[in-house]
């Protein structure tokens, strides 16, 4: 078994490094890349812990592609295997970041206290968290829960500071599936827009915990993160953005991709030595890439779940049950992405269902209505992976999480409401 699992890192890397290859040179090969991701699922399926879920899509999927195929209806079978693949290269890319984006040590054994210590812990989890994703929230859990288990001020901290990257952070998994399914998308006003939302949610966490004395700031226990190692994040966003600035037909997801293995592979040398670079680099793909696989497996079946759908919805040629998708429309469904999170249905299978039947609205507020979707959800949903993982590693409860986020997610959404009816202003919709 274990040898099983060190091979289906090999398959997930050689995925990965497929997927380059087929976008830039043959695009003939990005069915190749797919089917390798889809064997790597296939071998880590049986060490998943809930597979309720992926089950009832496969079964749904198998359902809707019959219909389908019965009722003549056109069904594209290569965007059934890859139409998550980007998405899929960006998670892979973006963890190999890891490797060079620790940040330094505390030397202090005493974590700092206050309110300062609150800003700055809130600030490195929100920053280190838009380039390495959770290994951050990890990374400033662990220490804290090494000295006393986590209050709910830290856990509001560690929650709402992560969530909040979706809103903005291209490094993120949410603006990969937001690019992938509105892939005509305004660039800079989903940047400016989300880096607005994450200071209103900053400031609104910050308020809430002065206020009330439940979370007694004065005593809250931080975990500032070295900020010297913020270069990484710059350098990744400068070399993206230049690029696209000269190339704005790249994908902006394949570029975050591709200079992250590129940085990863010239920075680790540097900072560990060539040896055990080396090292480190096979143990992150055949140690630490089949640890993807619950997320792997996710993406996978939604996707094909999303293809599916959309092949019925294709085939009936049904109308769009609205004329204009104005910041009415998208106020609505925003709302029903966060029901259907509370009932445990991940924003990435609702994306999926609905992402090609509105292919032909506004791409820019469709992506910022799924990246409002996942930001506000995943911080308070007890089935997202952010809550899990401080459920199961933490030994907190999830119903808790859910008390002390959910007014949070519904202050979020009057504002986000109030953002998407400027933003449809601004668009002329």
């Amino acid at each position: 078994m274990q040898i099983l699992l060190k091979f289906s890192g090999l398959v997930i890397f050689s995925s990965f490094l497929i997927t380059l290859y087929a976008y830039f040179f043959n695009k003939d090969f990005l069915i190749v890349s797919g089917i390798l991701a889809w064997i790597s699922f296939l071998i880590l399926f049986s060490g998943l812990r809930n597979k309720k879920i992926l089950l009832i899509l496969l079964v749904l999927s198998f359902f809707a592609f019959s219909f389908s195929y019965f009722s003549k209806f056109a069904i594209d079978w290569i965007k059934v295997f890859t139409v998550n693949q980007y998405l899929l290269t960006l998670l892979i890319g973006v963890g190999f970041l890891r490797l060079i984006a620790s940040p330094k040590k505390e030397k202090n054994s005493l974590l700092p206290k206050g309110k300062k210590s609150f800003i700055k812990t809130y600030l490195g989890v929100h920053l280190f968290g838009s380039v390495i994703n959770l290994s951050s929230l990890i990374l400033v859990a662990d220490k804290m829960y090494k000295k006393a288990p986590l209050t709910n001020t830290q856990v509001v901290l560690l929650t709402r500071a992560f969530a909040s990257d979706a809103y903005w952070s291209p490094f993120f998994v949410a603006f990969a599936a937001a690019i992938t399914y509105a892939p005509k998308l305004n660039t800079s006003i989903i940047l400016l827009n989300g880096i607005v939302l994450a200071f209103f949610s900053f400031f609104l966490t910050y308020y809430e915990v002065v206020k009330k004395k439940e979370f007694n700031i004065e005593e809250f226990s931080g975990y500032p993160l070295s900020f010297e190692s913020l270069y990484l994040p710059f350098i990744l966003s400068l070399l993206v953005l230049v690029t696209n600035h000269f190339h704005p037909e790249i994908k902006v997801i394949v570029l975050i991709s591709s200079y992250s293995i590129l940085m990863t592979l010239i920075i680790l040398p540097v900072k560990k030595g060539f040896k055990e670079a080396i090292s480190k680099f096979n143990t992150h793909i055949i140690d630490e890439l089949p640890r993807m696989k619950t997320e792997l497996s996710l993406f996978l079946v939604a996707g094909m779940f999303g293809i599916s759908i959309s092949s019925i919805l294709m085939g009936l040629n049904l109308d769009l049950p609205f004329k204009v998708f104005d910041w009415q429309i998208a106020s609505i469904l925003l709302f029903i992405f966060i029901v259907l999170a509370f009932v445990g249905i991940h924003p990435i299978i609702t994306i999926a269902i609905i992402g090609d039947f509105l292919s032909g609205v506004n791409h820019t507020l469709l992506a910022i209505t799924f990246l409002m979707a996942w930001s506000t959800t995943v911080s308070t949903s007890p089935f997202s992976g952010l809550n899990l993982t401080i459920v199961a590693r933490y030994n907190f409860e999830a119903k808790e999480i859910f008390r002390l986020n959910v007014f949070y997610a519904f202050k979020m959404y009057l504002i986000c409401t109030l953002f998407l009816y400027l933003l449809s202003n601004y668009l002329g919709l």
